[in-house]
Formats: C-alpha cells, sequence, structure tokens
C-alpha cells in the first residue's frame, strides 16, 4: 500500500540537445509502497530523464532530484545515486550466460578477503542466499544463468540491482525489462515487485504494454513530446484508452482499416509443406498474394521458430515453400537463396539481427538494394534518398532527416526503420517475427497500417506474434500452432478469442481431429 513518503522526487527538470529542448519542465513523485508506471510514446523523453536520473546525462540548471526525502547533487554520480537507494534494471538485463547467479548479482560489488583482497567465494554465496530469501526466489546460487528461463533471468537482474538495496527505502527503475515475457511469466515477476514494495520501497515500471501497466501499477504518469500528460494518475481510474489518448494527444483511431476482407486467389501465392525446425514439425499452409497471415501459439512451444525456417536463417530438418518463383527445399535454402525467391525477414533482434545501429537511416534502408540498383563504380545517391524519404513519409519516421544515425532514434524509428528497409525491396513475401514488441502505441498503429498497405498491394504477409491484439486487427486469417495438433486455423480472430484458442489447441490430443 502506497503511503506519503515520497521515495523518489524530481522538480523543475528540463533538458536541451542543442537548440531541442527534450524535457521541459517535468515533475515526478514516487511514493513509498507504489509500483508506478511511466508511459509515452518513443521520443516522448521516457529514456532522457531515465539517463538523467542514472547519472548518464546532466540536467539543465535549476532542477531538484530527491531520494528517500535527501537531495542528490546534480549532475548525478551514478555511485552516489545507487548509494542512496536507487537501483536499475535495463532492457537487455545485462546478464553474462557463462556466470553462475551469484557471480551475475555480485558482478561489480563481489566481497573481497581482508588480507588478499580476494573475491570470497563464501560471503559471495551468502549475499547472494539472503538477496535472493528477502525476493523471493528459488534459485540456487551455483546455476548457470544461461540454464535458466525468460522469468528466472529477469529475477536475477533485479536481485542484482536489489543487492545492496536497504529494505522499505529507495526504489527500482525497471525500463522495459519485462518486455519478454507473457502469461504466468509475467505475473510471476509483476509478485516479484510487489514483494518489494510491500515493505516501503518503491518501483518505476516503463512499459509499452498498456494491459501490463494497467494490471501492475498503482498511479501512473504520462509523457507527450518531452512533457507530462499526466502525473501520478490513480492507474485504477484510467482505461487503456485513455492512456493512449494521453500517449498520442488526441482520439486514439482504429489501428488498421480496410473496406473488406481483400480477394484471395484460387492459386495460393506462398504453400509450406512438411516444416520441420528443432521444435516444430510438420507444419505445412498457404497464403495469396494480398493476405495477412498470422502464426500464434503459446511461448516456447516452438512456433517462434517459424520465422527463421521459412527464410532461411535457421537451417531446417525438413520441408519446402513454392513461391511463384519456384519451389525450394529449405533443408538446403539459406538466406540467400530466400532472398533471390522474394522472401525477407523482419526479426524480432532489430540490434542483433536487423540494423547497422552506426549507420544513417538512409543508408540502412538501402543496403538491401545496393547489388541490384547500384553499380561496383558509382553506388547512386539519388535512389537512395528517394526511398528514405519515402519511408519516412509513409511510416512517419521521426526525426524525418534521413541521414540521422539509426543509434540515435528511438525504439519505435528503428522498429520503423528495419520494416522500411525490407519494403523496400518489394517482396513477395514478407516475414515478420514481433514486429511491435516495445514500441509505444502509435508506432504499433503506424507499422500495422503499412502491412495492411502491403498487403493491398498484393504481397503475402506472414505475421508470427504473440500479441493478439495484433492479430487480430491486422491479419486475415490466424493459425495457432501446437506440437499436439500442428498448425490450425482458428475461426475466432477476437483477441480473447484468440487466447482462448491458442490454450484448447495446446491441449488438444495428438492425432485429434483440428
Amino acid at each position: 500500500m502506497a503511503s506519503t513518503d515520497a521515495r523518489l522526487e524530481v522538480r523543475s527538470l528540463d533538458k536541451t540537445f542543442g537548440s531541442v529542448r527534450v524535457l521541459a519542465n517535468v515533475e515526478l513523485s514516487v511514493l513509498a509502497g507504489e509500483i508506478h508506471g511511466l508511459a509515452g510514446q518513443n521520443g516522448s523523453g521516457k529514456s532522457t530523464l531515465i539517463k538523467i536520473l542514472t547519472g548518464l546525462y546532466t540536467p539543465d540548471s535549476g532542477a531538484e532530484y530527491r531520494v528517500n526525502g535527501e537531495r542528490v547533487r546534480l549532475p548525478v554520480r551514478w555511485p552516489e545515486v545507487r548509494a542512496a537507494g536507487v537501483a536499475v534494471v535495463h532492457q537487455d538485463l545485462g546478464l553474462l550466460d557463462q556466470l553462475t547467479v551469484a557471480e551475475n548479482i555480485c558482478v561489480g560489488g563481489f566481497p573481497t578477503t581482508r588480507v588478499m583482497g580476494r573475491i570470497d567465494r563464501a560471503e559471495r554465496d551468502r549475499l547472494t542466499a539472503r538477496t535472493l530469501d528477502r525476493l523471493g526466489v528459488a534459485l540456487e546460487p551455483n546455476r548457470l544463468v544461461a540454464s535458466l528461463s525468460a522469468p528466472e533471468r529477469a529475477e536475477v537482474a533485479i536481485a542484482r540491482a536489489m543487492r545492496d538495496h536497504t529494505e522499505g527505502a529507495g526504489l527500482v527503475i525497471l525500463d522495459e525489462s519485462t518486455r519478454a515475457l507473457s502469461g504466468d511469466d509475467l505475473s510471476r515477476v509483476h509478485a516479484m515487485l510487489r514483494r518489494i514494495t510491500d515493505d516501503g520501497s518503491a518501483a518505476v515500471m516503463i512499459s509499452h504494454n498498456l494491459t501490463e501497466l494497467m494490471s501492475v501499477t498503482n498511479r501512473i504518469s504520462i509523457l507527450r513530446d518531452g512533457q507530462l500528460a499526466a502525473s501520478g494518475m490513480r492507474t485504477a481510474d484510467l482505461s487503456e484508452e485513455e492512456i493512449a489518448r494521453r500517449m498520442l494527444g488526441g482520439a486514439v483511431m482504429q489501428t488498421v482499416t480496410r473496406a473488406s476482407k481483400p480477394p484471395v486467389p484460387k492459386a495460393p501465392t506462398v504453400t509450406v509443406n512438411g516444416l520441420t525446425g528443432k521444435q516444430v514439425k510438420d507444419v505445412a499452409f498457404s497464403l495469396a498474394g494480398g493476405e495477412i497471415l498470422g502464426i500464434t501459439g503459446l511461448p516456447g512451444n516452438g512456433y517462434e521458430e517459424l520465422p527463421y525456417l521459412l527464410t532461411g536463417a535457421q537451417r531446417a530438418a525438413g520441408g519446402t515453400i513454392r513461391t511463384p518463383a519456384g519451389s525450394m527445399d529449405l533443408t538446403k535454402a539459406g538466406v540467400v537463396g530466400c532472398l533471390r525467391a522474394g522472401i525477407v525477414l523482419v526479426p524480432e533482434r532489430r540490434d542483433r539481427d536487423g540494423l547497422a545501429f552506426d549507420l544513417s537511416m538512409r543508408d540502412n534502408i538501402s543496403l538491401p538494394g545496393l547489388r541490384k540498383r547500384g553499380h561496383r563504380w558509382f553506388v547512386g545517391r539519388t535512389w537512395q534518398r528517394q526511398d528514405a524519404e519515402a519511408a519516412v513519409g509513409d511510416l512517419g519516421i521521426r526525426p524525418r532527416t534521413p541521414s540521422t544515425l539509426v543509434k540515435q532514434l528511438s525504439g519505435g524509428n528503428q522498429q520503423k526503420v528495419l520494416l522500411a528497409k525490407w519494403l523496400a525491396v518489394g517482396p513477395t513475401v514478407l516475414v515478420l517475427h514481433e514486429p511491435t514488441q516495445a514500441v509505444d502505441v502509435g508506432a504499433r498503429q503506424d507499422i500495422l497500417r503499412a502491412l495492411r498497405r502491403a498487403a493491398d498491394n498484393g504481397m503475402a504477409v506472414i505475421l508470427v506474434s504473440s500479441e493478439t491484439e495484433d492479430l487480430s486487427a491486422a491479419c486475415d486469417r490466424v493459425l495457432i500452432y501446437s506440437a499436439a495438433a500442428g498448425a490450425v486455423e482458428t475461426s475466432d480472430t477476437t483477441p480473447d478469442g484468440l487466447i482462448d484458442q491458442i490454450y484448447a489447441v495446446e491441449l488438444q490430443p495428438s492425432g485429434s481431429p483440428s
């Protein structure tokens, strides 16, 4: 239960880069015992605010920052603010797979022996056990982090942040730390956060998942264009639509509009047979140009490897795919072969698999077309500029300057660049894996509308996602994969209906009719 004591207070916070003000008069108060949500579109200023609170950026003069009622000197020195009780869990969690749970929790603060100054392994394990016990986490300190499940990894990251935390004081900031979790795994981490706040500490949760914010936070603040559109509002008094409206600054539009379901030709554009990978077995389906086909299932049951098997990014154990370019054996086809057949992939991990962060928007968008549209002695800049400018307009990428480096963009705008990169080549088949993960509601609308436009122009689109709202809004048909029943088409494509069918299909006995 939240009290009137503030664990975090920010007053008169401004931040200017050159002539651009990215934060203006931000005021935030996080109370003891509460989970406080922080929402906003990509580029609204959330990341800048957190970077100021943790010492990466220096605020403009005049700001005031307090933790547990004590003033923190500015600019922030991270050791000082950590000692004051602020802990942070970042989006990528920052865990080292080759180390144990205890080693990960103690990284940056290993207990040492008095005489030789070496790591005191016994004290390290005791510190780890005390921290895990206080947080209600049942993990063996000597387990390798590489062997942990997604919720266990999140628990280790939170435990590391809370290692030196004083019980009943301070706060932990979760910066999109739960983006990879859903269902029971997400509920497990939420329960851990409530244990932290029940003793009088506080938590700040930054998330693009409005359903998550609604379910777990006590109050919420919303940033829009660097200013507070809402400050400390009781979550119970809000709806998801109200939060989205305040984020966007106007009425929430329908995500995807289409006059009617596009006609499906008798002959499909894409036919997949016998597709088998490490987890999925004997998957078969077809779709036509102009269709968006959704594929989903329970997280971890294997459907997540389908986009990589279909595009040659992961070698299949069996299966073929037929497109207008001909039939391909997916046990032999690689990425190059699939690209030549007009099959492209928008992967889940834009940072690792999708974008060159040190190159500009223009360079990233033009990369797949260099061999086809450029020359050895002259690449040409006109077509690159035209493609980038078209993408900026079609997808609403901000800033609107194609020369901006990708690493300078917000996450949602990076995702739009990744989508634009592959739309620019005009593929026959566009395969996407979680294209709206960790993007705000405005970017989500832009991305799903772009998929609808691509389909309306004759492209065959395969959307592999755990987001039932996206599947319901964008897809003409949805397949649900389970190990027992294979890929089963569902007739109910409402978000709630999809969730029900995912569990129904998963529980269906092997060999039973679909």
